[in-house]
């Protein structure tokens, strides 16, 4: 199978490893030298060049692994180029906006399947990529144009072979899911960065911060361009679930200021459920 990718990051380098160890011919596509030079010296492509119409050229399967609102321009660019036969998805955080866009730019009779693999790391770049990445993750699939029987066995052969677990969902869905348990996270850690370096006394806290801080801002070192495009494209579901996370804080704000000994039952119930939720895992 004839494997193309459009970006190689950390997403579209990992893809690549694991597609060619399960035995893909896989072409990359990067606008700059250094990026392909590296997926090639790394092994994530076969070969990897900088015009698209000859990525694509036959080939059976097009993921697009680029920052979200860089998809609406590549899948206007690759429109009229896409072989026949060829099933177009991508791997990005928010759903949406990029089925719309599928929807509006590919040809009638393309076939679009959204992805999204629920794995990653705090780093970014070819340099980080890792072809176990997907083992064991959920791998979030979202029909879309013209999405029939023959593309879904093909998508979900393409999932297992990269040790994934296809998982089902509607894009609206899919947003305001991932919307609570991964994009919320990272704006936490974001903002906790933020309010400890811009505290007088950080230079001192710095000293101190351990384990407990690492752990909880590891997100903030995340793709900065990245994450600005999943907060454009996913503004509603965010910002819920922002507003639900404030109330939950500012309920244990009052039983702090009251002095409330019942605090101990929010800090119960939140172990309990986050010990039930790794066993399932």
């Amino acid at each position: 199978m004839r494997v193309a990718i459009i970006g190689l990051g950390l997403i579209g380098g990992s893809m690549g490893l694991a597609l060619k160890a399960a035995g893909a011919e896989v072409i990359g596509y990067a606008r700059r030298p250094e990026v392909a030079s590296a997926a090639m010296e790394r092994g994530a492509v076969n070969r990897c060049g900088s015009d698209l119409p000859a990525t694509i050229k036959g080939a059976e399967i097009i993921v697009i692994a680029t920052p979200v609102l860089a998809i609406k321009d590549v899948l206007a660019n690759i429109a009229k180029d896409v072989p026949k036969g060829a099933i177009v998805t991508d791997v990005a955080s928010t759903k949406v906006d990029v089925l719309s866009w599928a929807g509006k730019y590919l040809p009638a009779k393309a076939c679009f399947i959204g992805g999204h693999p629920m794995a990653g790391k705090e780093v970014s770049g070819i340099a980080a990529s890792d072809v176990n990445l997907f083992r064991g993750c959920t791998y979030c699939l979202i029909p879309g144009k013209n999405f029939n029987a023959e593309s879904r066995k093909k998508m979900e052969d393409i999932v297992k072979e990269i040790g994934a677990r296809p998982f089902y969902l509607e894009a609206q869905d899919h947003d305001t899911l991932v919307a609570g348990v991964s994009h919320l996270p990272h704006l936490l850690s974001v903002a906790l960065v933020a309010t400890m370096v811009n505290d007088p006394r950080w230079s001192d806290m710095a000293k101190l911060a351990a384990s407990g801080y690492r752990d909880t801002t590891r997100l903030a070192s995340g793709d900065p361009r990245m994450s600005r495009d999943i907060c454009l494209t996913n503004k509603k579901p965010i910002l819920d679930a922002i507003d639900n996370y404030i109330n939950s804080l500012n309920e244990l704000r009052r039983l702090i200021n009251d002095g409330d000994e019942k605090i101990e039952d929010h800090f119960i119930r939140a172990r309990e459920a986050r010990e039930d939720w790794l066993r399932q895992k």
